[in-house]
């Protein structure tokens, strides 16, 4: 199922991911931010478990910010599995 959300306190606008009923990452479209970055953040969260992708990337900063894309992802990643009561 594909679920869309917005960030907060990073430079990314909206971020797309698709999760199959397994719980594993299909596709991520990310809007805004660095585009080769989170393009590579993309290609390698990809067939990966969400809970996997969740315990890799929560808590990871972007500079003096408090948040970065990735933890943005893995925020949103759970809510999505909470949702969905896996």
């Amino acid at each position: 199922m594909k679920y869309s959300f917005r960030p907060q306190g990073v430079c990314s606008r909206e971020m797309s991911v698709e999760v199959n009923d397994q719980g594993i990452i299909e596709n991520l479209e990310v809007v805004g931010g660095c585009s080769g970055n989170l393009q590579g953040i993309s290609a390698l969260v990809k067939g990966m478990p969400a809970r996997e992708a969740i315990r890799r990337m929560k808590g990871i900063h972007c500079g003096f910010k408090a948040t970065s894309c990735p933890d943005q992802l893995a925020q949103g990643l759970e809510k999505i599995l909470a949702e969905s009561g896996r």
